[in-house]
């Protein structure tokens, strides 16, 4: 009989959606899942009841496009309760790809909670060089976005808005990356890991702060001039790609 485990540190309200939910996965496929986890915000203090997503994969013995198929509706309802689409995985997929997406796979393998299964993380090893190469590729190429966009919309200042803190958002795992390098486990949450950041690598976080600030406050960034503010952005996301390229 598939049983979902129900762990001690997975948080009520993430319990009462998923349980439910990953117990219809495991009821269509049947014996085709190898093991069930939930990751990022959902296991630490960063879930923020009704607003945050629930991150789940789902690590399959063998993947089809029937796998997908069966579990539309599933999924389609999931994302009304805020739960997004799972990974779907297999254990040779993961096992082949820690080079190529070893920030996130880091990560899952830090913070994670079992439901299902094996754990296949348990398995993996990250290296180093590996994070190093994708944390200044990263930064790199986000400077280069970040200047071709303020070229297309800089003359709207609420776009401006809008594409710092969207840009800042995808930066978290590069910073959890960076921080992964010095050998220190990242904090959960977003706030903790700018501290890290600027406790660790000597940069001025506070513009990160601000964002974070504003992003969840929505209080226009303290009201300071946007460009001056995209200004200091870019200069501490310069700062952080030369740190990468030296670690």
């Amino acid at each position: 009989m598939n049983v979902l485990m129900t762990p001690e540190n997975l948080a009520k309200d993430v319990s009462k959606k998923i349980t439910p939910y990953m117990e219809q996965m495991l009821k269509i496929h049947s014996a085709s899942i190898s093991s069930i986890f939930i990751y990022g915000s959902a296991c630490g203090d960063d879930y923020i009841k009704g607003v945050s997503d629930i991150n789940s994969a789902i690590v399959f013995k063998t993947l089809s496009l029937s796998e997908l198929k069966r579990s539309l509706n599933i999924v389609n309802k999931g994302i009304r309760q805020k739960i997004a689409a799972p990974l779907f995985l297999t254990k040779e997929h993961i096992l082949t790809s820690v080079d190529t997406f070893p920030i996130e796979f880091a990560q899952m393998k830090e913070s994670h909670i079992l439901l299902y299964g094996e754990d296949v993380f348990n398995e993996i090893t990250i290296e180093p060089k590996h994070i190093r190469f994708i944390c200044e590729q990263q930064l790199k190429g986000k400077l280069i976005r970040i200047r071709q966009a303020y070229l297309e919309i800089g003359l709207r200042k609420k776009g401006l808005e809008i594409l710092i803190k969207e840009s800042l958002w995808s930066l978290f795992p590069i910073f959890a990356g960076l921080l992964m390098l010095k050998g220190i486990k990242p904090a959960q949450d977003k706030l903790g890991i700018i501290k890290m950041l600027s406790d660790t690598f000597s940069v001025d976080t506070s513009v990160f702060k601000a964002i974070l600030d504003d992003r969840r406050n929505d209080e226009k960034i303290g009201g300071q001039d946007i460009e001056a503010f995209l200004s200091q952005y870019i200069e501490q996301i310069e700062k952080l790609a030369v740190i990468a390229d030296k670690l």
